[in-house]
């Protein structure tokens, strides 16, 4: 029997990579998308990737309990992956009462729609190494204390703890992935893997001169969203629930991050890279680095994709977006995925 698939936030970079490697798997894949003016326009990863005929979208909310349990009803999904949520960190300052109602209380609603309707659903909640935040040990695992420092990283932590709590209450199969940075091609361009690439692009093109960014110093454990998105799927393959981080096991500096796009185009980092006090964050993280082992060892799991290989090709992504009159300026070309 085809198994069915039902995601929030399929039109972000990691739905539409779940979306399309689940597709491959011979899913019937589900997502849930918000009302939007821009309705037509945020699906534009999910044609980028090709599959958006190949998918069904529905219209819900995660404050909106109602909704949930309408689309679970109908669906009825073998799993369920939340990766909606107010996910800009610097965002979450600005606005940390709708981050708090979306990325924190909005998982309460998925779960709770689950248990009343379909409790044998299995769960993929999407956490955050955010919730580290001011570290309390050199690699963080799935036992190192939490400390959030940002109103982000709080929503998330919540998020992750009502995961387990109905887990242990409920006996669902629900998981928690607390995922490192990953970026790619598709990645929102506010991102600061994304604000470097296309800052590089731009300056490779004569389009701009400088690239403006806060604290570059600080670490982080970068990796590629496809590799991610298949951690999500294993974990929900697994006979009993359970939490992983998901990383590579290596940290770098944005610094270092930006050298390798430069470089990778020619051009001096520092003739055109420029700090902008204005751009650090109210309360930094300095350092983020996931020990994996856990997922290496129950899943099967490992990161493939290295850091300079994820940059530069979402350098050459950002290059052949800008480089092409026809499309707006935030599209990249369809990517070809292997």
């Amino acid at each position: 029997m085809t198994k069915r698939a039902l995601i929030t936030g399929i039109t972000g970079q990691d739905g539409a990579y779940l979306a399309q490697f689940l597709i491959r798997k011979g899913y019937e894949v589900h997502g849930i998308i918000r009302r939007s003016s821009h309705l037509g326009v945020a699906d534009h990863r999910l044609r980028w990737l090709g599959i958006a005929d190949k998918l069904t979208l529905h219209d819900a909310n995660l404050s909106d309990l109602s909704s949930l349990i309408r689309i679970v009803s109908e669906v009825q999904p073998d799993e369920f992956y939340n990766l909606a949520a107010q996910s800009f960190v610097a965002t979450s300052w600005r606005q940390p009462i709708l981050t708090a109602n979306i990325t924190a209380v909005g998982v309460t609603n998925v779960l709770e729609a689950l248990r009343l309707i379909k409790p044998d659903t299995r769960f993929y909640q999407a956490s955050s190494s955010e919730m580290y935040g001011l570290i309390q040990q050199e690699r963080q695992s799935e036992t190192t204390p939490f400390y959030p420092r940002s109103p982000y990283a709080v929503a998330k932590l919540y998020g992750h703890w009502i995961t387990v709590n109905y887990r242990e209450s409920f006996g669902m199969h629900a998981s928690s992935g607390i995922l490192f940075n990953h970026e790619s091609p598709l990645r929102g361009v506010e991102f600061v893997t994304r604000k470097v690439t296309d800052g590089v692009a731009r300056i490779k093109l004569g389009l701009a001169t400088e690239l403006r960014l806060g604290n570059i110093d600080a670490k982080r454990d970068w990796g590629h969203a496809r590799d991610y998105v298949k951690a999500m799927w294993l974990m929900l393959q697994q006979e009993a629930a359970d939490d992983y981080v998901v990383a590579t096991g290596i940290t770098t500096t944005v610094r270092d991050m930006c050298r390798i796009a430069f470089d990778h185009v020619g051009l001096e980092m520092d003739s055109h890279l420029v700090i902008d006090p204005d751009l650090f964050r109210p309360s930094e993280v300095d350092v983020l680095l996931g020990e994996p082992a856990k997922a290496n060892k129950a899943l099967g799991w490992t990161a493939e994709t290295s850091l300079r290989d994820m940059i530069v090709e979402m350098v050459e992504a950002d290059l052949k977006r800008l480089s092409s009159p026809a499309a707006p300026t935030e599209q990249p070309l369809p990517e070809i995925l292997p």
